[in-house]
Parts: C-alpha cells; structure tokens; sequence
C-alpha cells in the first residue's frame, strides 16, 4: 500500500505526478478548513512534504501521530520546530547544495539591479521617458566593499561571484571561518559601518530574528545598499520601511520578507528598491534537482534506507 503524505506547501506539475505515482497525497493548500481536513486525515499520515517558509507547525505535527519524516523542499529549517522532530523520532530533511549557485546569482542580481537602477531604466524606456530626458546616475558596483552576513555555502558562493567584481569581501557569522581570506566582523553595526553593500545569506529562526535593526541600517547609510536573500525575519522591516523612505539607507534589494506574500506597500513605490516574490531557487533546472532530493529522501525513507540529506 502506498504511504499517506501530507503535501503543505505545493511543487512543480512535475514533482506532484511523481508524489502522486509513489504515494497517497493529501494537499492541506486545496482544504476549504484546513483543521477539519487534518483532523479528517492526520491518523494516517506518515510523511510531510513542505518548503522552507511554511514548514510544518507543531499543531500539525502533534495531529499526526504516525508521522515519521517531514521532507523540506528547501534549505531553510526554521519553520519546523527541529527539538520536537527529535523528541518524536520524526526525520527532518532539506535539499542542500542544489539551490546554493540560484540563491547567489539573485543575491548579484539584485545588488546590480539596485545600484545601478536596472528596474528604474526598464521603467523609464516603456514609459517614453526617453524620449524627454535621462533617468539619474547610477552606484557603480565594481571596486566596492561588500559585507556578508552568514558565510554558509550560500554566502561562501556569494563571496566567489563578488570576487569577479573586484569587491573587497568582509563577512559576520557565529564563528570564524579558518579557510577563507576574507576578513572577519563579527559585530554587524561594525560591518554594516565599513561596507558600501550588506547582503544577508544567514540561517532564519529565532536567534537571528531581527539582528538587522535600525542601528546596523543606520551603520549602512544613505549611501548603503541592503540585499535579502535569506529570511524576511533577519530585518526589522519596520526599520527598514522607515530608514528607505527617509531617505536613511540607499536602497535594497530583497526577495524575502517578514510576513509572506505580504509586502510592505511603503516599499512599492520607492525607486531604490528592487523587490522579488521568494524567487532565488526558481529556475527550472534547480527546482528540478529540488524536487529529485525531496523525493530521493522519502524514498530511502519508506526502503529502510539511509537518508541522502537528514538534517533531523
């Protein structure tokens, strides 16, 4: 018989025919009462699979008793409470590694785009500007200085596609890193104070919640740039709202936010901000290999077999 799975947050066509050809999937997104439906199915569900921004609640967890791995389409582990995984002997898995080059190709994108008004001048053309005058100048990028918080694999492949741009690299993380050149500051209002640019590549959850205040904004500066790769829970997005309309950071380029797909409507209208939908891993090919790991996870799981990607 095939094992029941519990599908939180919905993957490609693709990954879905492929669930539904190995298992019984049960789609909490297309339950009208999402209580009632766990209710109504929780007693028979052995797997979850979610993405990284919704996770798996402890409320659905505890409705599941027969639950015994919660497969992550991400790498992001903040929105599953990992101690209670552990206490209930429930497998945690991610997709590491598939997604890192994706994340980091956003995070340059979104630091060009930004400083050097990419969207201002596609904006500019469509409306006819042009043919009335110029748009402002631009931040050059090369030559610069870049801080980046978290230097895990994807701040680490931030740091390599900086490089190509001659940017002279410092970083904060938890601890420092032995194998790399790139100078170490661990104090973030110090960080943000020696850099031009201050991309986030750090882990979400609660010890990281809001590192990112008004002082380190502050320490950016009218002239500073701001890129989020990571989790819209690292900024203070009030703080963030009021140093970008007051004209007290330069600009940002954020593809996360606090309250998903809730976007601050401050944010819409300003022309120093490039703003994306959660899109850093959505390429074909990575969403592909994404999927691949989730699926490879589940099937080692319900074989007996060692998990490819365990975190829990």
């Amino acid at each position: 018989m095939k094992a029941d799975i519990l599908l939180i947050e919905p993957m490609t066509p693709d990954a879905e025919a492929q669930l539904d050809a190995a298992y019984t999937v049960h789609r909490l997104s297309t339950a009208t009462d999402q209580r009632a439906f766990i209710a109504d199915v929780g007693a028979k569900i052995r797997g979850i699979v979610t993405g990284g921004r919704m996770g798996a609640s402890n409320a659905i967890v505890h409705a599941l008793p027969k639950l015994e791995i919660i497969a992550i389409n991400g790498i992001g582990t903040d929105a599953v409470d990992l101690d209670v995984a552990r206490r209930r002997g429930v497998h945690v898995t991610t997709t590491p590694d598939v997604l890192t080059d994706d994340v980091a190709d956003l995070a340059i994108a979104l630091l060009l785009a930004t400083a050097r008004g990419v969207c201002i001048g596609d904006r500019f053309v469509r409306a006819g500007g042009w043919l009335r005058g110029h748009v402002p100048l631009a931040t050059k990028v090369s030559g610069k200085r870049l801080g980046i918080i978290g230097l895990g694999l994807v701040g680490r492949a931030i740091a390599r596609r900086a490089e190509g741009f001659d940017l002279s690299i410092a970083y904060a993380d938890p601890q420092r890193k032995d194998d790399v050149v790139y100078r170490y500051q661990p104090d973030l209002r110090a960080l943000a104070s020696e850099v031009d640019f201050l991309m986030i590549a750090a882990a979400g959850g609660q010890t990281s919640r809001n590192i990112v205040n008004r002082d380190v904004l502050d320490a950016l500066g009218r002239n500073g740039i701001l890129i989020n790769v990571a989790r819209g829970s690292i900024v203070d997005e009030e703080a963030l709202v009021a140093a970008l309309t007051e004209g007290r950071l330069g600009g940002a380029g954020l593809d996360v936010f606090a309250h998903e797909p809730e976007v601050p409507e401050a944010l819409w209208r300003l022309d120093n901000v490039v703003l994306q939908p959660h899109q850093a891993s959505a390429t074909v090919e990575t969403r592909r290999a994404m999927a691949d790991l989730v699926l490879a996870n589940l099937a080692a799981h319900f074989a007996g077999q060692e998990l490819p990607s365990a975190v829990v």
